[in-house]
């Protein structure tokens, strides 16, 4: 539904620990009107110029606080993610990524959070699905491409 709206297209940055580039990171929203509870947040799938970058590699930035795994947010059960408020996706790369124009592929995963489905909602619980292979894709039924740009020096 808002698919061409998840990603700030001027966000993509490098992220640095003691100088040396860990990883890198983008802002994103929601693509549901209603927001969610932040533990039916269930990652992303993410490639980034045909590289994959599986949910374990990420975290996620929203509501003021420190960027949170995956396993952590997931217990956040009375944390809502607002439409319209910005959250950071981090992932890990050892060295980030290369000034230039990198081709984005992006599928967020927030669980259903209205409704019941036995067949899934339970399992889903215990093992929530993994971003990208159509299940749990909530309102991004498809893998979104964005081209985005880290400046010289890595937007640092």
């Amino acid at each position: 539904m808002f698919d061409s709206y998840l990603i700030r297209k001027d966000s993509l940055e490098n992220v640095y620990e003691d100088g040396k580039a860990v990883g890198f990171k983008f802002a994103v929203r929601i693509a549901d009107y209603r927001g969610c509870y932040l533990s039916l947040h269930n990652g992303y799938y993410i490639s980034v110029d045909g590289a994959e970058y599986p949910r374990e590699l990420q975290s996620f930035e929203i509501n003021g606080k420190a960027p949170r795994s995956f396993e952590e947010i997931k217990k956040c059960v009375w944390e809502h993610w607002d439409y319209d408020d910005e959250g950071y996706v981090y992932v890990k790369k050892d060295g980030g990524l290369e000034p230039g124009k990198h081709r984005i592929g992006l599928q967020q995963s927030v669980l259903a959070q209205y409704g019941y489905f036995p067949f899934h909602d339970e399992e889903w619980v215990k093992n929530p699905p993994v971003p990208g292979k159509g299940a749990g894709a909530g309102k991004t039924a498809f893998i979104c491409y964005y081209e985005l740009e880290l400046s010289e020096g890595g937007n640092k």
